[in-house]
């Protein structure tokens, strides 16, 4: 399949992924400065789901984020410096640094926001896509949640709805195994959340999640299937966060040798060896990207650390109740 992609796409990939492995690895180390307000969820392993949707999705097209959102962000297109602010806590972020880690949206670029409440993106999306059904334009909205979401009565309403009106949202599930340390196997009998799909009349399928070209072949179909006015589909990536749940999650609720395996199965590694092996880039020019990536990383944190903290007085601007 890699050799019928074009090269620049391939690109932007690896480039997307390193910028999302580096920022995640940034706002861990600066969170053990204290320099974080309030907890992190990082996306450390899951890269491969967010840039292999987001690949597939134009500008003006819409996604719905969670709680462990930065990934996201940065797939769609979000300015690096801006979403850095925005976790310390700064006015130059996003949300002017009342928002923080899990409160980050730019839609400029359809990134319509990350949410702390499990689920919550899920009828959101719905609505993004009814409006651009009614508008006749031809955008698609991606919503991803994880597979304790699925559990969640929003998520079993939203995708009846979107299935019923035909809408153009792609439902994602990033399942990482654990619902914060709750194994999936405990919370449901079914192993594959995408075989809930044909209780709402919609396609359903369950790919590789740290395969960035898997991921991005069932988005492709999905968005073709939802731009010429089909209806829905859900993808359910199978991937794995390589820290725990949070940052003060040990994680030791998980085996050893569990975690070892997925590390083997790492998403970066996986497609920078690929595009080696196929001739596509050389090691000089990996090693090219990743110096770009970790200087663009850099660069946010140095501008989020150098910008001001909101002033007292401004507490109650551009709050809404």
């Amino acid at each position: 399949m890699i050799a019928s992609l074009p090269k620049e796409l391939l690109r932007n990939m690896l480039k997307k992924m390193l910028e999302i492995r580096f920022f995640e690895e940034k706002v861990f180390d600066l969170y053990g400065q204290n320099l974080v307000p309030g907890t992190i969820h990082l996306y450390v392993g899951e890269e491969a789901v967010a840039v292999g949707v987001c690949s597939n999705l134009r500008k003006d097209d819409y996604i719905t984020s969670t709680h462990r959102g930065h990934g996201h962000c940065i797939a769609k297109g979000a300015d690096l410096k801006r979403v850095m602010a925005e976790i310390l806590g700064k006015r130059t972020g996003y949300c002017k640094g009342k928002g923080g880690s899990m409160h980050i949206a730019d839609f400029s670029v359809g990134m319509l926001g990350a949410t702390a409440v499990v689920g919550a993106g899920l009828p959101i999306a719905v609505g993004a896509g009814l409006t651009a059904k009614l508008k006749k334009t031809d955008q698609v909205v991606a919503c991803f949640f994880g597979e304790g979401a699925s559990n969640q009565g929003t998520f079993h309403e939203s995708l009846n709805l979107a299935s019923t009106w035909d809408l153009p949202v792609i439902f994602v599930c990033e399942n990482n195994l654990y619902a914060m340390g709750t194994r999936q196997s405990r919370a449901m009998k079914v192993t594959n959340v995408a075989d809930r799909a044909a209780a709402y009349g919609m396609p359903g399928c369950s790919v590789d999640g740290n395969d960035v070209l898997a991921v991005y072949d069932a988005t492709r179909l999905a968005v073709e299937r939802a731009r010429s006015g089909k209806g829905s589909s859900l993808i359910e990536c199978k991937t794995y966060r390589h820290k725990g749940h949070s940052r003060v999650d040990s994680a030791k609720y998980r085996a050893k040798e569990e975690v070892q395996e997925w590390l083997g199965k790492d998403a970066v590694n996986r497609l920078k060896q690929k595009l080696l092996d196929e001739n596509v880039f050389t090691a000089e020019e990996i090693n090219g990207l990743e110096k770009d990536a970790s200087a663009r990383v850099e660069e946010s944190a140095k501008f989020a650390i150098d910008s001001e903290y909101p002033a007292p007085e401004e507490a109650l601007e551009d709050v809404y109740g």
